[in-house]
């Protein structure tokens, strides 16, 4: 499996995550809209960003990797992360969050869809996933735009501010990707 750390489509720039993005990180995870579907809440100081990010912060841990995402004028628009499954499932999941005043612009589907080709093109996975919570409508309809299916629900799993919520489990095959991406 080849692991690609840094790659781009055609308006976004994924970075590796590395100790001087954290400050960018933090400042994105302390935005109240961005921390009310992320488990982890809003940190409390850039060094808690560090506890939390610690793996994907570690250049040899190939199985929790974050990118920072730029567009091409060098605007620092979010993040991103995946998590792979050992190695025999071929599998992995993605999670991203954007600053707020770049929602609504299709930037979310574009780092979707670019996690998913870096997924199935560079890593040669046969499956990735993806979690939402259910009142998470925004991320909801880039899943679906993306090609994602609904799979399930998981009564109250993510622990986010407001309390215990469900969340909606999302996969994507490696097949249905390229049925999708054909043209």
């Amino acid at each position: 499996m080849k692991t690609t750390r840094n790659f781009h489509s055609d308006n976004l720039l994924f970075f590796s995550l590395e100790e001087n993005h954290l400050p960018l990180i933090y400042a994105l995870h302390s935005r109240p809209l961005v921390a009310q579907f992320n488990t982890l809440g809003i940190p409390a100081n850039q060094a808690a960003t560090a506890t939390a990010l610690s793996q994907r912060l570690d250049p040899k841990n190939l199985s929790n990797m974050g990118w920072v995402i730029f567009d091409r004028k060098n605007t620092f628009l979010g993040e991103a992360g995946l998590v792979l499954a050992p190695k025999r499932f071929k599998k992995a999941e993605i999670s991203y969050s954007l600053l707020p005043e770049h929602w609504n612009k299709g930037l979310g589907t574009e780092v979707a869809a670019t996690l998913l080709k870096n997924c199935f093109q560079q890593l040669d996975l046969h499956r990735v996933e993806a979690g939402v919570a259910v009142k998470n409508f925004a991320s909801i309809r880039v899943l679906e735009k993306v090609g994602m299916r609904r799979e399930g629900t998981h009564v109250k799993i993510l622990p986010l501010s407001t309390g215990w919520s469900d969340n909606y489990s999302y996969a994507l095959l490696k097949e249905e990707w390229e049925r999708l991406n054909s043209d």
